[in-house]
């Protein structure tokens, strides 16, 4: 499979990086990136082709990762409708819909993906939905790229994809939120910077392995912390006195919405 990637910005690295830990040919891979000081770090730093050329990037591919900002895709897509010969197209845009994109380019072949941040460290969770053309050559196409750089969740029902959007691909987000929190709180305890950055950090990360190598449901794994009238109890009691859970729940919810706006406004362009 040759793969084109339009863009070069963070998460395309990402996942040409990954793709190669994977064992993937580099000379399979090629990226349109308008700035020339990316296109020579690319080449630099993964020995893949670069170049400013939608026409030089597109032929030849089977696989064709959109990587640009949401704002940006309509246009993207129109100018490589008359360059495309129904190779799959992967978009990992927020909130343009796949019907949307396949209508701008011309194209029925379209996954849409939401990828999230910690695939810079090959530790991501995407969710993909494939419009009903998709062969099945084409959805291992997909499952291929995006699994190079974490977890998978495919969605039958494409609205899901703005739940993954608020759950996963803004949640990343959420959790440095929490870790600023604790940073700041063992500041205010006494700790220096450093301290409180090594404490909140290695609880989180053990934490989080703690809860994924455990077949048990995480409120059984919290349950086991919290002794009765201990230190973690009255720390809970608290959260639950502030309706923590339940603005956690709001700002998803807030997300998901900002996601089908998203939709809206953006493939409601000709």
């Amino acid at each position: 499979m040759n793969i084109c990637f339009i863009g070069g910005g963070n998460m395309a690295t990402a996942l040409i990086g990954g793709l190669l830990g994977k064992g993937f040919a580099a000379g399979r891979i090629c990226v349109v990136e308008i700035d020339a000081d990316s296109r020579a770090r690319l080449q630099r730093d993964f020995a893949v082709r670069a170049m400013a050329s939608f026409a030089e990037g597109v032929a030849g591919s089977e696989a064709v990762v959109l990587a640009v900002k949401p704002q940006q895709l309509r246009d993207v897509a129109q100018q490589l409708a008359p360059l495309l010969d129904g190779q799959l197209l992967i978009s990992i845009a927020a909130g343009i819909r796949a019907g949307d994109l396949a209508r701008w380019a011309n194209n029925p072949a379209v996954v849409r993906a939401m990828p999230n941040t910690p695939a810079l460290v090959q530790s991501g969770m995407t969710g993909l939905y494939a419009l009903p053309g998709i062969s099945a050559a084409q959805r291992e196409q997909a499952q291929n790229i995006l699994a190079a750089v974490g977890e998978t969740l495919w969605v039958q029902d494409e609205a899901m994809l703005d739940a993954v959007t608020a759950i996963s691909g803004s949640g990343p987000a959420y959790v440095f939120y929490f870790i600023e929190a604790l940073q700041q709180a063992a500041l205010e305890l006494g700790f220096n910077a450093a301290e409180a950055r090594r404490l909140s950090l290695a609880t989180f990360l053990g934490a989080s392995k703690l809860a994924a190598s455990s077949a048990e449901n995480v409120s059984v794994l919290r349950a086991r912390v919290t002794s009765k009238n201990g230190t973690t109890e009255r720390a809970l009691l608290s959260m639950a006195a502030n309706r923590v859970a339940e603005y956690i729940a709001q700002a998803t919810h807030a997300a998901a919405e900002r996601a089908r706006e998203m939709g809206d406004e953006l493939g409601a362009q000709p």
